[in-house]
């Protein structure tokens, strides 16, 4: 259903419905998977890096554009190679051979078919650690749909709570609508973040939100959505890395760092709204 889909493509919220079969989507994809890199990763949140690391597989393009990216040359530059579905199976067997907690993939949504391929390869040759769909956050209902009951934990970003902004500074329509939605439905599928008697995550969400100068990501409604439509058990991490990359000069107020007085008023607003769940090394290095 997967690879049918390509023919024409709703996977994100761009709905381009462009044949991948002949050509690439918005997402500069066709259908085969790109990687930039693959490894234990022990920047991830707390739940997910746990002592041995996260497995991370890093795909390349990405169906935002973001004007930031801190990633730009995997994401706007595409810098990685062409694999087939094997190669990812076996780049997963390899990080649980190597003690990761999970397999964490890493923009995934426009290559969904090719990585469910690889998962069913991965599994029958013995994967069984927790899978994690670290996503933009513009997934489709019609991708998460092909999801249900193989992704563990999804760990979508909530950019923005302004249309307007969302397209000005990552060149997407309809982010706030089709972010709640997508984070609502991974919900339901999997609840809240689940962790076991180490800390390590097993199951549920877990939500990213980068602060962005001049309070262009909108915490206080974000925060309000998660807490009042999702669950106030909801495990958020209220980012504090942003910095200006890519073509954050040429996008002011993105031409300078965030400041330590607007992390901390994003994380008393996520409090505020009666959140209680934060990835605790995000909060208060400042």
């Amino acid at each position: 259903m997967a690879y049918d889909g390509l023919h024409a493509c709703v996977f994100c919220g761009r709905q381009c419905r462009v044949d991948r079969y002949e050509m690439v989507g918005a997402c500069r994809t066709g259908v085969r998977a790109r990687v930039s890199s693959y490894g234990p990763h022990f920047g991830e949140e707390d739940p997910l890096r746990g002592f041995r690391g996260s497995g991370t597989i890093f795909f390349a393009w990405c169906n935002l554009n973001c004007q930031y990216c801190q990633n730009y040359d995997i994401s706007q530059l595409g810098h990685g190679r062409e694999v087939e579905p094997e190669d990812i199976a076996a780049m997963m067997l390899a990080l649980q051979a190597q003690g990761c907690h999970n397999i964490n993939f890493v923009s995934p949504t426009h290559v969904l078919a090719p990585i469910l391929e690889a998962v069913l390869i991965a599994a029958e040759a013995g994967l069984n650690i927790p899978l994690v769909w670290n996503t933009g956050g513009y997934d489709s209902l019609e991708a998460l749909a092909l999801l249900d009951g193989v992704v563990d934990i999804y760990m979508p970003d909530m950019k923005y709570a302004d249309e307007e902004i969302a397209y000005r500074y990552s060149r997407v329509r309809n982010y706030p609508a089709v972010n709640q939605a997508a984070v609502k439905e991974m919900h339901r599928q999997v609840g809240d973040l689940v962790l076991d008697d180490r800390g390590i995550a097993l199951r549920g969400l877990l939500v990213r939100h980068l602060v962005l100068p001049g309070g262009l990501a909108g915490t206080a409604e974000i925060a309000r959505f998660l807490a009042e439509e999702v669950s106030r058990d909801t495990y958020i991490n209220v980012m504090d890395q942003y910095r200006p990359c890519y073509r954050a000069y040429e996008n002011p107020p993105l031409d300078r760092p965030i400041t330590a007085r607007e992390h901390a008023a994003a994380v008393e607003a996520a409090r505020a709204a009666g959140l209680h769940r934060f990835d605790r090394r995000r909060l208060f290095w400042w």
